[in-house]
């Protein structure tokens, strides 16, 4: 008993040295006075933001608890009202977001398809089709993760939830465990659905949870992406990843196994036993296609906007039974993820609104200016996509600095189109980077195929890989297309 109480201590001092750095953090920056031209309300929205951000990072709490504090403090020192009038920004805005619905409702979506083994099957399929060897094995992955994309907004619910356990299985079939065989298949599947998982996160609008986020916060800078602005603009490098990064990986970490024979004949046996497409699946596989069509043509040829989209999926869902009401209650993550969203966004749009965003762009082109936009973009979206080795989450990496780089990117020059996509397709390719980064990552790592070291190695040069391809045939494409 006494030993438990010493751990129950050593935690709770750990929590509260937490809160108390974050507490003083918070306090100094809302007690400095604000700079010269900056009103007091847009420093003291930006102190809560910065606070809820550092909090955040350090995990003092889980997100949505943090940003509930972070919405009770603004809201009492009355920079966020309950009640916002004339030019103040209401702290409950965010919850009327279209946006935050449509990531809710896909996330809902998402937990029939892994309910009603829909995406195992799916997986299964391409790889008894490609698996016949190693490389094969990874585009099966790729192609599959594709076509799971769109309508799964998790990257860990894809990568880690359907393609990690089958990936573990593959491996074991062979006889490559974590240590002296795990280079002989482990190793490089692993590797490759990190990097897989975070291309397809970067191809559609509703296959990441921050893509909405970046969709919106583009939007408070007078930049409009719909999901067939962000498909088109992603399309071509995309597939031009999913062919090219595995082939780098191959070479610079190639497994020891090459040919896998086996693979398609035990996909297959996996598949039977499945057993033919149940009801449930023929229904979801049609919501599935219907919803891609959706947000696709929807809203430019039947006025249908991409969250009503979104509900019809999730009412066909509930009129079939499928998904159950109860279902939908239970579904925590979906929930945490929408009051977190709501409340990011909220502060995000009071700091454009109260004029922060502009007065650091301003202050940031005085010293860039005399540069040509396309020199100090490129800076930019490297400064962006590395900076992500300090952020163990995709949301905290987005909410810190997407809309500072996209308000500079726009103040120099850079089409801003242009600009709120790279940088949001950046916001995805970087999850490849670490093991912590965001994703599946932590199930692929936890693995033990890879060492810290291994994975960071070849996570570097994969990422330049991937960097040039968006840039240079990404840039060329959304030239083509008109983006820029």
């Amino acid at each position: 008993m006494s030993a438990l109480n010493n751990e129950v201590e050593v935690k709770l001092s750990f929590s509260l040295w937490k809160g108390i750095l974050t507490f003083l953090f918070g306090a100094i920056l809302w007690f400095i006075p604000p700079p010269d031209a900056l009103a007091i309300n847009a420093w003291h929205m930006f102190a809560i933001f910065a606070t809820t951000i550092f909090a955040i990072i350090i995990k003092l709490m889980p997100m949505g608890a943090v940003t509930m504090i972070a919405l009770i403090v603004s809201a009492l020192t009355g920079v966020t009202p309950i009640n916002g009038k004339g030019d103040q920004v209401s702290a409950l805005s965010g919850f009327a977001n279209g946006t935050i619905w449509l990531i809710g409702i896909a996330m809902f979506i998402s937990r029939a398809v892994i309910k009603t083994g829909l995406g195992k099957r799916v997986a299964l399929w391409f790889i008894s089709k490609c698996g016949s060897s190693m490389l094969g094995v990874a585009y099966g992955l790729a192609l599959a993760d594709l076509v799971l994309g769109p309508g799964i907004p998790s990257a860990s619910a894809r990568g880690g939830g359907i393609m990690y356990p089958i990936t573990q299985s593959i491996a074991t079939s062979y006889q490559s465990s974590p240590g002296k065989t795990a280079r002989k298949a482990g190793a490089f599947l692993m590797l490759s659905v990190s990097q897989i998982d975070a291309i397809v996160c970067t191809m559609f609008l509703t296959a990441m949870a921050g893509n909405p986020l970046i969709a919106e916060l583009a939007f408070s800078q007078g930049v409009e992406i719909s999901w067939t602005t962000w498909f088109l603009g992603a399309v071509v490098p995309g597939i031009a990843s999913l062919i090219i990064l595995p082939v780098v990986l191959y070479w610079i970490y190639p497994p020891e196994l090459k040919k896998t024979p086996e693979i398609p004949h035990i996909a297959v046996e996996e598949l039977k036993k499945l057993g033919p497409m149940s009801l449930a699946e023929k229904i979801l596989a049609f919501d599935f296609i219907l919803l891609i069509l959706l947000w696709t043509v929807g809203d430019i040829f039947f006025s249908i906007p991409a969250t009503l989209s979104a509900f019809i999926g999730l009412g066909i869902l509930l009129i079939s039974n499928i998904m159950s009401w109860k279902n939908i209650t239970e579904e925590k993550t979906a929930w945490d993820t929408m009051f977190w969203f709501a409340v990011l966004v909220m502060m995000a749009n009071a700091l454009n609104k109260y004029g922060m965003i502009n007065w650091i762009s301003k202050n940031i082109v005085i010293y860039v200016g005399h540069f040509d936009w396309l020199t100090v973009f490129l800076i930019l979206v490297l400064v962006y996509f590395y900076t992500r080795y300090f952020f163990a989450s995709a949301m905290a990496h987005i909410s810190a600095m997407y809309l500072a780089f996209l308000a500079v990117a726009i103040s120099v020059g850079t089409p801003p189109l242009f600009a709120a996509l790279v940088l949001g397709y950046t916001s995805n390719l970087s999850m490849g980077l670490t093991q912590y980064s965001g994703g599946p990552g932590p199930a692929l790592f936890g693995s033990g195929y890879n060492t810290t070291g291994q994975w960071w190695g070849v996570s570097f040069i994969v990422s330049i890989v991937s960097i040039l391809i968006w840039l240079i045939l990404g840039g060329a494409w959304m030239k083509l297309i008109g983006f820029w």
